[in-house]
């Protein structure tokens, strides 16, 4: 496991990403390793597309001096090896765009008590792009890959970003996965891609938490296995390259030391965790909500006919939201909101609710929203250490030691100042 080290360049990294993202805010980060800035306000949860400027950022190493003229992907593990050029991937294979709520798999951590270590954020560590570029499918079929028997099989994918521990940034996902809806993007929201989020080329894994989603890709293997200590024994180069994948971004109790697994039996984050899965990986998205609008920064005041529009956003991973609820009395009751706009797999849905609070009422309510997963799986109400997790109670998403995944709809509520109208 890499040792825990500060980074100084961090700083002037956060330094020139704030002033490219003035809807951003920099993350508290206790061991002083991530570059990290999240959304500054709520109100970016008000809308579907997350613009640019309001769109998190997180990474461990500094990002590389990236030229799109020189830089290439090796493929290996297949039949054909070669390497692609960034013209290669742009004029020989088609493109497309797909929508993903990016969110990573530490937000919510801050909400975790006692507190864990390392990037305290709140709610501001998710948003929703266009990310547009290759089909995964297209390259591999081209390289001698059967796309119709995945097999059980991985892909590897190594980032090129230089590691500041020796853990060199590899991830693996599902081959099934990867052939199904996975991008190697080259821009977001319709402009090229910013440096910060993975220029000249990043892998997007739609519906799953952002640790997936591979920034700088130089290389995409296509393994047996997840990737084990013997998946690049070849480099023989006094790097790790396991780290990323199975010691951190694991769901764990307090001290434990995950083992190197080959393979899990589901990449459903959620039925990992209640099925018995040791350790669970952090893939597929936890079903999640959040409110918009109001935003809790300045007191709201009923319109003409009496109404205060709720507005947020809801996501489930892979899986679709079928439900959404809000309260506006702190969770003593319920009502269903309305579910609006554009609707793909692996992207947020907005939602809506009509508030009619009572007439000449003048004071704070706390708002609340949970969202429930085409599984029937709802948002537990709050984070708590458990003694025993071989069964995890309805209402309580576990502490964990390092804060993942965590989808509690009671820290996110959010307190609104009610002011009658004038007449």
């Amino acid at each position: 496991m890499g040792e825990s080290t500060g980074r100084d360049s961090r700083h002037g990294e956060i330094d020139d990403i704030l002033e490219r993202k003035p809807g951003t805010r920099e993350a508290r980060d206790e061991e002083d390793r991530y570059t990290v800035v999240g959304a500054a306000s709520r109100e970016t949860f008000a809308d579907w597309l997350t613009p640019v400027e309001e769109h998190f950022v997180c990474h461990r190493n500094d990002i590389p001096d990236a030229d799109a003229e020189t830089w290439q992907v090796r493929v290996t593990g297949v039949d054909d090896g070669e390497s692609l050029s960034m013209e290669a991937l742009r004029e020989d294979y088609p493109t497309v765009a797909v929508a993903h709520t990016m969110e990573c798999a530490g937000n919510n951590r801050g909400q975790h008590d006692p507190e864990t270590g390392s990037v305290q954020w709140t709610w501001d560590a998710v948003g929703t792009a266009m990310w547009s570029g290759t089909p995964v499918r297209a390259v591999l079929e081209d390289r001698g890959v059967d796309v119709n028997d995945d097999s059980d099989r991985w892909l590897t994918a190594v980032g090129g970003d230089v590691p500041a521990d020796d853990d060199v940034y590899v991830k693996s996902i599902p081959l099934s996965k990867a052939l199904d809806d996975c991008v190697l993007a080259y821009e977001m929201n319709g402009e090229p891609l910013p440096v910060e989020h993975g220029y000249p080329v990043r892998l997007i894994v739609p519906g799953w938490y952002g640790t997936n989603s591979v920034k700088w890709v130089e290389e995409l293997r296509v393994t047996d296995t997840m990737v084990t200590d013997a998946t690049f024994a070849e480099e023989d180069d006094g790097r790790t390259y396991t780290y990323w994948q199975h010691g951190a971004y694991r769901i764990h109790p307090a001290d434990a030391e995950p083992e190197i697994e080959e393979t899990v039996p589901t990449t459903d984050t959620w039925e990992q965790l209640v099925g018995g899965v040791t350790h669970p990986y952090t893939f597929d998205e936890n079903v999640m909500s959040l409110i918009g609008e109001p935003d809790g920064e300045r007191p709201v005041t009923p319109d003409a006919d009496g109404r205060v529009e709720i507005r947020g956003v809801a996501w489930a991973g892979d899986d679709r939201v079928s439900r959404v609820e809000v309260s506006t009395d702190d969770g003593d009751t319920w009502h269903d909101a309305d579910l609006y706009g554009p609707d793909y797999s692996g992207a947020w849905r907005l939602f809506s609710y009509a508030w009619e609070p009572k007439t000449e009422f003048d004071g704070t309510v706390t708002l609340l929203s949970r969202a429930t997963d085409e599984n029937g799986r709802t948002q537990p109400s709050r984070i708590a250490v458990l003694d025993d997790w071989a069964e995890v109670p309805e209402d309580v998403y576990p502490w964990n030691e390092g804060g993942y995944a965590a989808n509690a709809y009671r820290p996110n509520g959010v307190e609104v100042r009610v002011t009658p109208r004038d007449e």
